[in-house]
């Protein structure tokens, strides 16, 4: 029996260089993860603009709603994606 991937969402914005470096960072670790990240750009949505505008880039767990912060490193996200 195979489990669905884990999704996490990174919160972003185009040309935003933080938000290029958390997905090169993200990219090797979801790959040996087994990781799905999903990129969702913050623009245009007024929402998401409010809340992560000032913040991006942002990691989020969908499942429990945890948040992980620019900087992070990838230790930083293996222990944020640990279960707890």
């Amino acid at each position: 029996m195979t489990s669905d991937p884990r999704l996490l969402e990174l919160y972003h914005t185009a040309a935003c260089h933080l938000c290029e470096r958390a997905a090169a960072l993200l990219a090797p670790l979801a790959a040996e993860q087994g990781w799905l990240v999903e990129l969702i750009d913050i623009a245009g949505d007024d929402e998401l603009e409010a809340r992560y505008a000032v913040r991006s880039p942002v990691l989020r767990d969908p499942a429990d709603g945890r948040e992980l912060g620019w900087p992070f490193d990838r230790a930083a996200v293996v222990a944020a994606c640990s279960p707890r």
